[in-house]
C-alpha cells in the first residue's frame, strides 16, 4: 500500500496544473485520498488519449481498465493507482458510480468527434466532469442532494470553460469539436472558421454565448465552498476562480479562442490562489 500510495503522488506531482491535488489546508489523509482520487482519473484520461494507439485499441484498453478497477471494490486490484484507490473508496465509502462513469466518458471520446446538440454535450460532461466532483465529495464525507447539484454545476461549468479555451487545439490535435452542431448551425459557423487564422464575428459571438452559459453554471455552484469543511474551502473556492479567471479571458480576447489559448500559468494561479485566500480570511463569501 505504501508504494501504491507513493506511485499514485507522483502521478499527481507530475499533472498537478490540472487539479488542486494538494489541498495543502487538509488533513494529511484528506491530501493522500485526493492524490490517489487525481491519480486514477490521470490514468483514466491517459489511456484515452493513447496517441500511439487506434481508436479501437483504445477502446480495448479502456475496456480492460474498466475491469480492473471493478477489482478495487472485491480487493482484487494489483494496478499500484488502483490498489491505492481499493484503501481510499474502502474507508470512504464512495461506490465505483463516478469511477465508471469518467471511463465512460474516455470510450464516448472514442466514438465521438462532434456533438449535434447542447444536451448531448451536457451528457457528455456528466461522465467526463461531474463524476470527479462527486469523487471529492466522497472523500469528504459529502453525499446530500443539494451540495452535489452544486459540485456538478461548478464541474460541467469548468468542463464547458475548458472545452472553449481549447477549441483550436482540439480540433488541430485530436480532431475534435465539442462545439455543439445546432449552436453553429445557429451562428453560421462552419469547421473550416475554427481552423482560420483568428476567430471571425461569428465565431466570436458563438463562443460568448458559449462562454456565458459555462460561466452561469459556476456562478452557481460557488456556494459550494460555503458548505464545505474551512480546511478544504480555498481548495474548493479555487475551482470557482480558476474557471472564472479563463472566462474573463476569453471575454478580454474578445472570444477569440481560435488564435490563441488563454492560460492563467502559475504566476496567474498563484494571484488566484492569494485573492481566494484573502477572501476567505476576511470572511467575504462573493
Amino acid at each position: 500500500m505504501d508504494r501504491a500510495r507513493k506511485r499514485a503522488a507522483a502521478i499527481a506531482k507530475g499533472h498537478d496544473e490540472n487539479f488542486p491535488v494538494a489541498f495543502l489546508l487538509a488533513p494529511r489523509e484528506v491530501r493522500a485520498d485526493m492524490r490517489a482520487i487525481y491519480a486514477f482519473c490521470r490514468v483514466t484520461d491517459d489511456i484515452g488519449d493513447a496517441g500511439d494507439a487506434t481508436a479501437t485499441e483504445r477502446l480495448l484498453l479502456l475496456d480492460a481498465w474498466r475491469e480492473q478497477t471493478l477489482r478495487a471494490w472485491d480487493g482484487r486490484a494489483d494496478d499500484p493507482v488502483l490498489v491505492a484507490l481499493t484503501d481510499v473508496v474502502r474507508r470512504r465509502g464512495i461506490g465505483p458510480e463516478p469511477f465508471l462513469a469518467l471511463i465512460e466518458a474516455n470510450r464516448m471520446d472514442q466514438r465521438t468527434s462532434r456533438w449535434d446538440t447542447h444536451d448531448a454535450l451536457m451528457d457528455y460532461c456528466h461522465h467526463s466532469a461531474t463524476p470527479v466532483g462527486r469523487m471529492v465529495l466522497g472523500v469528504l464525507g459529502i453525499t446530500d442532494a443539494r451540495r452535489v447539484r452544486l459540485s456538478d454545476a461548478t464541474c460541467a461549468g469548468l468542463q464547458l470553460i475548458n472545452l472553449w479555451q481549447d477549441v483550436r487545439r482540439d480540433l488541430d490535435e485530436r480532431n475534435r469539436v465539442y462545439l455543439p452542431r445546432e449552436d453553429m448551425d445557429a451562428f453560421g459557423v462552419t469547421v473550416d472558421d475554427l481552423r482560420a487564422p483568428a476567430a471571425s464575428p461569428a465565431v466570436r459571438d458563438l463562443i460568448r454565448m458559449e462562454v456565458g452559459r459555462a460561466r452561469a453554471l459556476i456562478v452557481e455552484g460557488a456556494p459550494l465552498r460555503r458548505m464545505v469543511p474551512r480546511k478544504v474551502s480555498l481548495d474548493i473556492a479555487m475551482f470557482t476562480a480558476g474557471g472564472l479567471w479563463v472566462c474573463d479571458a476569453i471575454a478580454a480576447r474578445d472570444y477569440d479562442t481560435v488564435s490563441s489559448r488563454p492560460a492563467p500559468g502559475k504566476r496567474g494561479r498563484a494571484r488566484m490562489a492569494a485573492g481566494v485566500l484573502g477572501t476567505l480570511i476576511g470572511g467575504r463569501h462573493t
